[in-house]
């Protein structure tokens, strides 16, 4: 296939060249009626490129098939049978690739350190979840995907589970061991899901982990916004095998997907192919050299450890690791990841992404160089000068395993929608949590709706909050009320 070519892009460069003249949404026609001082910001490039893809970009019987070549051009990139593009996020993607798989009360094997989208599925599709337990780091308190062992005592446990899903790379930049998950999914015939969320760039490298289309994943559900040139809602789901047909899978996102999808987005994932396969292998060296780099800097500023493949991949954890995730250990300068990721923004604007309780997250990629990482070295080095003006780490009650692991009470759905009341995190205990609680970024659910909440995940909860941890779904993000289930077995 010409990969030269962009058909999103050369269809918005006809449409301007030939003066076509919109009586359609959207209704800033070409930006003539947006408010000038939203255009000042904005930019009229932008108001002219934001059509209708029908009627549009394409005409009203899409004759000219311009997405559908965009969609073949990049499964051809990256080797996947089918591909379709996104502009709701890998959000509503993994839930359409859930509802391909399984429906009302069918089973999924789903690894419990799946993100909130994938519990906002279960919740809507009515799907019975079988929790796979990940491999969990008690010094580190991290948690790193599903083992296949793990995989296949849920199998041997529910022979008649629909399917899988795995999130692999995790928002810490760990990998599963997926060519034998899917060899294990393969085995009873069924498929397997890849959140691959965090992994736009894998296909581009073979030093960077293995991605899901090539160790033998069915669906693979990726956002290119995160590691990728893609704008912010830009994902991509990549289809192999017939375990799941392309109809279904079609069919199924068709009822999520909105119906005035953005050609701006539809155009960003479009360029970003043409890009990674005429340059991608070049830029992710780059990429892969900086890291090295900056790792090594940040290592030597005294009291940081940038946690590396002795440390996420040792035998009982992750499998592989993605180097350009670099997660930075805080527990040598005594104080949070929270108050170091405001420290670094209110002193520096370096915006870090994770944080938690003793860790700071710089995600790089290709877009990166030695300015910005300049930038942000400076600013870790100052914040080590400037320790003593932070707080110290405050104690958040990290449970142990067992007490992480929640008993799943019910399904999801029916808590979600059942009769609810909020009562004092103390009076939640023994009782079935109605919400999602889950801690942002990474947006990973300590506690789903249908599991029973005990004393040490309520305890870790209402500690982290104090401590700067944000709960942004739940009803009180305090933690000090939570919503529970008003028939459940510890209700009067």
């Amino acid at each position: 296939m010409d990969h030269s070519t962009a058909p999103v892009l050369d269809a918005l460069v006809a449409y301007q060249a030939q003066d076509h003249l919109p009586f359609t949404p959207p209704g800033h026609k070409q930006g003539r009626g947006a408010d000038p001082r939203v255009r000042a910001v904005l930019g009229d490039a932008l108001f002219d490129a934001d059509m209708l893809a029908v009627s549009g970009l394409d005409d009203r019987t899409t004759s000219q098939g311009v997405l559908k070549r965009a969609e073949a051009l990049m499964a051809d990139a990256v080797g996947a049978d089918h591909t379709f593009f996104s502009t709701c996020g890998s959000s509503l993607s993994v839930k359409a690739a859930m509802l391909s798989v399984a429906g009302p009360h069918e089973k999924i094997l789903v690894g419990r350190d799946a993100h909130k989208s994938v519990i906002s599925g279960l919740i809507l599709a009515g799907i019975r979840p079988v929790w796979v337990d990940p491999q969990w780091d008690p010094d580190l308190h991290l948690a790193h995907p599903p083992s296949p062992e793990a995989f296949r005592a849920a199998f041997e446990k529910h022979p008649d589970a629909r399917g899988a899903l795995v999130t692999s790379p995790t928002p810490y930049g760990t990998c599963a061991d997926i060519g034998a998950i899917a060899t294990l999914c393969h085995e009873r015939g069924v498929p397997l899901i890849v959140d691959e969320a965090w992994g736009a760039h894998l296909p581009f490298h073979p030093e960077l982990p293995t991605w899901a289309m090539d160790a033998g994943a069915d669906v693979c559900v990726t956002s290119v916004h995160k590691m990728g040139s893609g704008l912010e809602q830009g994902s991509v789901f990549h289809l192999q095998g017939d375990l799941v047909t392309a109809r279904t899978l079609a069919s199924r996102a068709d009822l999520l997907d909105t119906t005035s999808p953005s050609v701006l987005i539809y155009a960003a994932l479009d360029g970003w192919r043409r890009q990674m396969v005429e340059h991608g292998h070049e830029l992710m060296e780059g990429a892969l050299e900086r890291a090295r780099r900056v790792r090594a800097a940040i290592e030597d500023i005294e009291g940081l450890h940038v946690n590396d493949r002795d440390d996420f991949c040792a035998p009982g954890r992750a499998f592989d690791m993605d180097p350009l995730q670099v997660f930075i250990d805080l527990k040598g300068v005594k104080f949070s990841g929270y108050d170091a990721a405001d420290w670094m923004r209110r002193h520096h604007r370096v915006n870090l992404h994770t944080s938690d309780h003793r860790r700071i997250n710089a995600q790089l990629t290709h877009a990166d160089d030695d300015t910005t990482t300049e930038r942000l070295l400076d600013g870790l080095r100052d914040l080590v000068a400037h320790a003593d003006e932070l707080p110290p780490a405050p104690d958040i009650r990290v449970p142990d395993p067992g007490s992480l692991r929640l008993r799943q009470a019910t399904l999801p759905r029916d808590a979600f929608f059942g009769e609810v009341e909020q009562v004092p995190a103390e009076n939640a205990v023994g009782r079935i949590c109605a919400e999602m609680l889950a801690p942002y970024p990474p947006g990973i659910p300590a506690v789903l709706p249908g599991e029973m909440l005990d004393q040490a995940v309520v305890d870790y909860l209402r500690s982290g909050a104090e401590a700067g941890m944000l709960i942004p779904d739940a009803a009180d993000g305090s933690a000090g009320t939570i919503r529970v289930s008003v028939h459940d077995v510890g209700a009067d």
